[in-house]
């Protein structure tokens, strides 16, 4: 069986600014799992936004847990908050704004798993 708690994951500073802690990558892992996709959760701190960047192959999710944001996909901008999925494609060049004044929170999911060279700020 495989637990891990968020507060136990390390803190990193992606490519994209976005505060990160990687729960599970199966390329990653000390030990095999069985999954295509990588969960991360993400922080934006209010007034921030990641920077705009792209995956070359990878699709994305964003399940957003706590705050208010504007999510950029390419041309189009939406208002997202607590309980809202977002799908990005590969290739779309993306970002996502704080526009409350708690931290945004989400989970990230990556298909396939996330890897430092899949992505690229644009």
């Amino acid at each position: 069986m495989l637990i891990r708690k968020l507060q136990d994951r390390e803190l990193i500073t992606a490519l994209d600014d976005t505060r990160v802690r990687e729960i599970l990558n199966p390329e990653h892992e000390s030990r095999p799992l069985t999954l295509n996709y990588s969960l991360a959760h993400a922080t934006v701190k209010p007034g921030e936004k990641s920077l705009p960047h792209k995956f070359h192959e990878a699709s994305e999710v964003y399940y957003i847990l706590k705050g208010k944001g504007l999510m950029h996909i390419d041309d189009e901008t939406a208002d997202v908050s607590p309980g809202d999925t977002i799908y990005i494609p590969p290739r779309a060049v993306q970002w996502i704004e704080n526009k409350g004044s708690d931290d945004l929170e989400f989970l990230c999911i990556v298909d396939p798993a996330w890897k430092p060279d899949a992505e690229e700020l644009v």
